[in-house]
């Protein structure tokens, strides 16, 4: 039979099997729930019948029992079933809105009702006798309400454990998702913390460089303050953006890869290398500065000589493969500036809370010097959605 749980919860459908964690692996349909109950009724036949066999002095075969309580537990058990169904629908779903002792006592009348007369159609049928004469018999009455209670506690007890499993595992369920924001938010915190250290250093290196370029090159002075003004821009839309697309980041690296090139001169050479199909796919925002600026700090800046960041956007086997690489000082070399193996750890822990187990970040080393961070994104999997814009 199936029972409708209703609490503050969606209606659920359940059955007795659904106590079992094997017969919850396929979810509740109409036939479903009647090939359930076909086996639900055969093993409440094969317990009576071994009850029976077990406490009676008759040593009759298993098959003198079995077929007896095969047929009248089937027309019970689909009785209560086509009953639950029918009067769910002439009540106009009260039965499944109901709550509390209503609730209850309304199952098991219903059930009660349906194993009278579900025993006696089949000692009828097993007879050859009217329904009548078991319905309007005092003492089979006397014998067969007992038992019709006890089978309706039965159920009811069934339905309370599956109305508690139902409610503890949305609590689980509500719980875990609860978690993975808070996993969200703490890395997108992280993110955010990192970036309030590096902006200002940037800022003021940046401000104090137009300065001393005002008087000498103002042209040149001009066109650093220009990019730093549309590098802010977007840094600013990004930061209370929830989704960003690939060619915003790009567009927003290349003017901080154009404020540094005034400041660092011969020592920064850049390419950007994004075809126009991948410009509009989305990405999550503020996701490949961090790498661009630890390419620069922890790569370029302590070799004297500088060298190059090439960013990089291609599609591999279903994924979108993003790369900074660049030919700086590499693994092995000392940094004069923190916080590179923090700004990858923190790029991982965002691109998990992000993308679950479906994105990577892998770091590989170039010849003859230099290092390449690649970041492989499922490609038909937008980000999950992580702080609201203000």
């Amino acid at each position: 039979m199936t029972v409708s749980s209703s609490r503050s919860e969606p209606d659920v459908s359940t059955h007795p099997l659904d106590l079992l964690p094997l017969f919850r692996r396929w979810p509740s349909s109409p036939l479903r729930d009647l090939l359930y109950t076909a086996l639900w009724n055969c093993c409440i036949a094969l317990v009576l019948t071994l009850v029976n066999k077990a406490f009676t002095a008759h040593n009759e075969p298993f098959s003198y029992y079995w077929w007896p309580m095969l047929l009248i537990s089937n027309i019970v058990g689909y009785l209560i079933h086509g009953s639950q169904e029918l009067f769910n629908r002439l009540l106009g779903g009260w039965p499944s809105r109901a709550k509390g002792l209503q609730r209850r006592v309304y199952y098991i009348a219903l059930i009660s009702c349906c194993v009278v007369v579900g025993v006696s159609l089949g000692l009828a049928l097993l007879r050859g006798k009217s329904p009548l004469r078991y319905l309007l018999d005092s003492s089979m009455m006397s014998a067969t309400l007992p038992f019709a209670i006890f089978v309706a506690l039965f159920m009811a007890l069934v339905v309370v454990l599956g109305e508690r499993r139902i409610v503890t595992e949305t609590l689980a369920a509500r719980q875990a998702e609860q978690i993975a924001a808070t996993g969200r938010l703490l890395a997108e915190a992280r993110l955010r913390a990192l970036q309030a250290q590096i902006e200002p250093h940037f800022l003021y290196n940046t401000l104090a460089n137009v300065v001393s370029l005002i008087e000498v090159k103002p042209a040149l002075a001009r066109r650093m303050l220009e990019r730093f003004i549309d590098y802010l821009r977007a840094s600013l839309a990004a930061s209370r953006a929830e989704q960003a697309t690939l060619g915003a980041e790009a567009d927003m690296v290349a003017a901080y890869l154009d404020v540094l090139a005034v400041r660092m001169g011969e020592r920064l050479r850049y390419r950007i290398d994004i075809a126009d199909e991948l410009r509009q796919t989305p990405l999550a925002p503020m996701l490949l500065q961090p790498l661009v600026e630890n390419a620069i700090a922890h790569g370029l800046e302590p070799k004297v000589e500088g060298g190059e960041v090439l960013l990089s956007a291609r599609l591999a086997d279903g994924k979108l493969c993003l790369q900074v690489s660049d030919t700086g000082a590499g693994l092995g070399a000392p940094s004069s500036k923190p916080g590179g193996g923090v700004g990858l750890s923190n790029i991982r822990a965002r691109l998990a809370s992000l993308y679950g187990d479906g994105a990577q970040v892998q770091l590989l080393e170039n010849q003859p010097c230099g290092l390449t961070v690649r970041l492989l994104l499922p490609l038909n999997t937008e980000p999950s959605s992580t702080i609201p814009a203000p």
